[in-house]
C-alpha cells in the first residue's frame, strides 16, 4: 500500500513540475538552466510517464481492491486526476493543426 502512496505523491511533485514547465516555455526566463533543465525533464518525460500510470494503477485498485483504495487521499487521487485531463489538453494542443 505504501508503494502507491508513494508513487502518487511523485506523481504529485512531477505535475507541479509540468505546470512550471508550460510556465517557463510561455516566459523568456533567464536564470540558473540547470534548475530549468531539471525541471523541464521532470516536467515533460516524469510527469507523461508517472501520472497515467499512476492514474491507472488506482483505477485498478478501484475496481478489484475497493478496501485499499479507501486508504488513499481522496484529496491526491483528484488532483492527480485533474493534472492528467490537463496533460491530455496540453497533448491535444500541441498536436492540433489549427494553432500551427
Amino acid at each position: 500500500m505504501k508503494w502507491i502512496l508513494f508513487t502518487g505523491r511523485v506523481a504529485l511533485i512531477c505535475n507541479l513540475c509540468s505546470v512550471f514547465t508550460v510556465i517557463i516555455l510561455f516566459q523568456q526566463y533567464i536564470g540558473n538552466n540547470q534548475v530549468v533543465s531539471s525541471i523541464i525533464i521532470v516536467g515533460y518525460v516524469l510527469a507523461m510517464v508517472f501520472n497515467p500510470l499512476w492514474n491507472l494503477a488506482v483505477l485498478l485498485l478501484l475496481v478489484f481492491r475497493r478496501e485499499l483504495y479507501r486508504a488513499l487521499p481522496k484529496w491526491l487521487v483528484i488532483v492527480n486526476f485533474i493534472f492528467l485531463l490537463l496533460q491530455l489538453q496540453y497533448i491535444i494542443f500541441l498536436n492540433d493543426r489549427t494553432y500551427h
